[in-house]
């Protein structure tokens, strides 16, 4: 069993930036693709970003693209987003998600993974 626990979101302007953190409580960190996902109030959860062990091709949401930027520390057991270029519609709840296998390529779909966080809120004012 793996303990996500997400941080870093808050409140603001449009254009600004945040950078949320996702630590793992897995010793074995470097084996798991991780990805971060959002969900916007009466909305279903998206793909936002994913990354591999170690290595590899990151993977990202049109929607996010140049703006947002995965990344990650093994031995911190701990993942990262960061966030520029903020617009209101980026307003969501965002996850981080784990699953213990390597990908050719970090995939998109949530049911792909198989560890949530409990999420924390990102809210972008215009």
């Amino acid at each position: 069993q793996v303990r996500l626990v997400e941080s870093g979101g808050g409140l603001v302007q449009a254009g600004g930036s945040l950078r949320l953190s996702c630590a793992a409580s897995a010793p074995t960190f470097s084996t798991y693709t991780m990805g971060w996902f959002r969900q916007a109030p009466g909305k279903e959860r998206e793909f936002v970003a994913a990354i591999p062990g170690i290595g590899g091709i990151t993977n990202y949401a049109d929607s996010v693209k140049g703006r947002f930027t995965i990344s990650r520390d093994n031995a911190k057991s701990t993942l990262y987003l960061q966030m520029n270029g903020l617009k209101p519609e980026d307003t969501a709840v965002y996850y981080c998600a784990a699953r213990q296998l390597a990908f050719t390529y970090p995939p998109q779909r949530a049911a792909a993974y198989d560890y949530w966080g409990q999420g924390t809120q990102v809210t972008v004012s215009s």
